[in-house]
């Protein structure tokens, strides 16, 4: 069925069409023709943002919470500048989203017209695809193939820019439209002769480990995990954005690796002689110092994304596949050779690591909060099914290392870009994908100044998510780098919240929030609990802890994952094997 609209018009039908219920973006100049009919669509939801950046943070919610694509929309110029840094982490993190900016009118392009800027050239190192549209005709086709590119293979942003003539002329719509993407096949479906080299690899090893990223996550292959994990008894470690994908309970679960991750995670990659890595990256913050990285290792590294293979780690065994269908065909592979390897001698070392090196903190004589305790109460009484959203720094870090993750995805938090202002927008995303669970967004004092002014979109729109600011008066990330190698010389990290400057409690007040504040360990289970009890507006509660605590474990930057440190010049003993 044809008919004739405008381009604007024709926008809107294919967003509703590819399934499109919710937008978040502001309008301007040149979308602002695209904002006249989406405000006539009964299927569509627009829900305007305070900052362009806030609507990208929150269609990556959105997507995360729903496995669904997140849409943000802005105008030309500054507005779309303003979408770069959350296009960008959406594509560290391998999230699908669809940005769509207005441009200035194809006549005009290259000429620095008023709000004018090359988006599509700005955005092109940072998103999975991009298209710039001057012809209404080629609408309904591009929003197609920009949802079946961002969700398809390995996720990603695409970009969609649209000058303001084409959203304004006058086209003939109709759909399905065909669409033209003649090199794009991801690869989903793994080599046989490459699933059987690994079950070999996997038989012969003594101290095999399951290195599992994001990747399992995003192909929905938790299940499968489980089987393959508890069918071979290989223990696993689960990476910052993998983490729930595994349950935490789970016996083999040896925790998160990397620079924060607990001795028993990083101990058993170090001294493993099979990593087979599923859906990760062997990026930097997981391998310390490249090197020295697992030393003993033949690796297996099975990813959809065939540039991630080999990168920077050389592969055994690569293989190219989606991970739900490597994981099922190497449960066959497995079940069908009947081996079974003995890993009794490798899970007493490993139970070692766990036992002698859990993870601890420091309670403080003064007193005052440490923020684990917080994020172990909130754990406890939130609860698993709960939704807990980070941002970046020492908050992310506690909340992946003291919250009990079972259920996979519910843990959002920005990963490979590391964003500072990610959560109370990615935290308002979830909740309107998932508006029956409860949604924490886990903030530091420093982040959530970035993007606080989302509080108003949440107390207008109705999205009651609950926001614990871990309020250390400090960039605490960085004041901790600075204690341990800067000689304790804090330049420019002290934010003086301690004076209140803002007050967190009144600021939530004004944005028509419920403000609450904690000072004393014996008050965190009341407030945590008064704040489950309201549930039709967000509630901040500021969290006010020492500034001095810290993340350990730590693996220095750039140094060997040998070289962890449980505490200040605290190293763990490690056995000296003859390999």
């Amino acid at each position: 069925m044809t008919e004739r609209m405008t381009g604007a018009q024709a926008l809107v039908r294919a967003l509703e069409h590819v399934g499109v219920d919710t937008v978040f973006g502001i309008p301007g100049g040149a979308i602002l023709p695209a904002y006249d009919p989406l405000y006539d669509s009964t299927k569509v939801r627009h829900v305007l943002v305070r900052h362009e950046q806030g609507a990208g943070h929150a269609a990556e919610g959105y997507a995360q919470a729903t496995g669904k694509v997140g849409v943000c929309m802005a105008t030309s110029g500054p507005g779309a500048t303003n979408l770069v840094t959350p296009i960008a982490d959406a594509y560290m993190d391998s999230v699908p989203i669809v940005a769509i900016t207005g441009q200035v009118p194809s006549a005009a392009i290259g000429t620095d017209a008023f709000q004018e800027a090359d988006i599509s050239g700005i955005t092109m190192p940072i998103t999975k695809h991009n298209f710039l549209i001057t012809d209404p005709a080629d609408i309904p086709r591009t929003i197609m193939e920009a949802f079946h590119i961002a969700s398809t293979g390995r996720p990603g942003p695409v970009l969609v820019d649209i000058s303001k003539d084409a959203l304004q002329s006058e086209t003939t719509f109709s759909w399905p439209p065909t669409m033209q993407l003649p090199g794009y096949r991801p690869v989903t479906r793994p080599h046989s002769k490459q699933i059987r080299e690994a079950a070999k690899l996997i038989a012969e090893a003594k101290r095999p480990i399951l290195y599992v990223g994001g990747g399992v996550h995003k192909a929905r292959a938790s299940a499968e995990l489980l089987q393959l994990a508890e069918l071979t008894n290989i223990p696993v470690v689960t990476t910052l954005m993998a983490r729930g994908t595994f349950p935490d309970s789970h016996p083999q679960h040896m925790g998160m690796p990397g620079m924060h991750g607990s001795v028993s995670a990083v101990g058993s990659l170090q001294k493993s002689d099979l990593i087979i890595g599923l859906g990760v990256r062997f990026d930097d913050r997981v391998t310390g110092n490249l090197s020295s990285f697992a030393p003993y290792a033949k690796i297996v590294h099975a990813d959809i994304d065939p540039a991630e293979i080999s990168k920077n780690r050389h592969a055994d065994v690569p293989i190219v596949g989606d991970c739900k269908e490597v994981i099922s065909d190497l449960i066959a592979a497995i079940q069908a050779s009947g081996q079974q390897g003995d890993y009794a001698d490798w899970w007493t070392q490993l139970n070692g690591y766990r036992q002698t090196y859990p993870l601890g903190y420091e309670e403080f004589e003064d007193g005052s909060l440490a923020p684990q305790y917080v994020m172990q109460r909130l754990s406890a009484i939130a609860g698993p099914d709960a939704y807990y959203v980070a941002g970046v720094g020492q908050h992310q870090m506690w909340a992946s290392q003291f919250i009990d993750y079972e259920q996979p995805g519910t843990f959002i938090n920005s990963g490979g870009l590391g964003t500072m202002g990610f959560a109370v927008p990615a935290a308002m995303g979830a909740k309107m994908g998932r508006p029956d669970a409860v949604v924490w967004a886990i903030d530091g004092d420093g982040c959530f100044q970035m993007t606080n002014q989302e509080l108003a979109t949440c107390a207008l729109e109705g999205v009651p998510i609950k926001i614990a600011v871990i309020n250390n008066g400090n960039l605490g990330m960085v004041r901790q780098w600075q204690t341990l190698f800067y000689d304790q010389r804090y330049s420019n990290t002290n934010l003086q919240t301690t004076r209140r400057i803002p007050d967190f409690v009144k600021l939530a007040d004004a944005y028509g929030c419920v403000g609450l504040r904690c000072e004393r360990p014996e008050d965190v289970d009341a407030v945590i609990k008064k704040a489950m009890e309201i549930n039709d507006v967000p509630v901040v509660v500021d969290f006010v802890v020492h500034q001095d605590a810290m993340v350990w474990p730590m693996v220095a930057a750039g140094t060997s994952n040998d070289d962890i440190k449980i505490a200040r010049d605290m190293a763990p003993k490690w056995e000296n094997e003859d390999e």
